[in-house]
């Protein structure tokens, strides 16, 4: 059996399971590590899996037609990552997900987790919660990247994820963004400035 006490633990806050309930989680789940660098999901495969990260950081990004990258989001840990349109729908993923450091993630697949919603009724609402929450959250970037200027983008960014700011290259926070690295660093020159 896989050790999935980190998601156990993080459930806990949210639902109280019964032991059958948990060994059914612990059978219908896999726990994977990847490599720094090493991709979870690549832009044109099907997303299989829906992921808890236990241990790590990655990034989700899609490549335009140009080859410029841009980030969408990024996981650390106790969050989850997938590219829920090709998850929901088994059809080929917009996004890549890249490991930025060495992760670990409990994975379950798309039959797997209708089976624990079925099972499990508690699980279908928790997890019809956290995908409200995501959409709020994604409704509220879009409202700050229309609305804020690059510096309040900045600032919000580092107020609402302050342990990213150390485990993310600058350059894809600027990606994150929607700015260049040059002026992600004349922002943050300039915030040094103010103080």
């Amino acid at each position: 059996m896989h050790d999935i006490d980190p998601l156990l633990i993080y459930l806990k806050d949210f639902i109280e399971l019964e032991h059958n309930e948990v060994e059914l989680i612990r059978k219908m789940s896999v726990r994977r590590k990847y490599l720094k660098n090493q991709f979870i999901l690549q832009q044109g495969d099907v997303c299989r899996h829906l992921n808890f990260v236990i241990k790590g950081c990655t990034r989700t990004y899609v490549v335009d037609i140009n080859g410029l990258e841009h980030i969408i989001l990024f996981s650390i840990e106790k969050w989850w990552t997938s590219d829920l349109g090709s998850f929901v729908s088994q059809t080929p993923a917009d996004f890549n997900i890249q490991c930025m450091e060495p992760t670990e993630v409990i994975q379950f697949g798309c039959e797997e987790l209708h089976q624990l919603y079925e099972k499990i009724p508690k699980l279908d609402k928790f997890f019809r919660m956290l995908l409200e929450k995501a959409l709020v959250s994604s409704q509220k970037r879009i409202i700050r990247n229309f609305s804020l200027t690059a510096k309040d983008q900045y600032l919000a960014f580092k107020k609402l994820y302050p342990e990213m700011e150390r485990r993310i290259p600058q350059y894809m926070i600027a990606s994150y963004l929607g700015i260049t690295k040059e002026f992600l660093s004349k922002i943050k020159s300039q915030l040094i400035l103010e103080q």
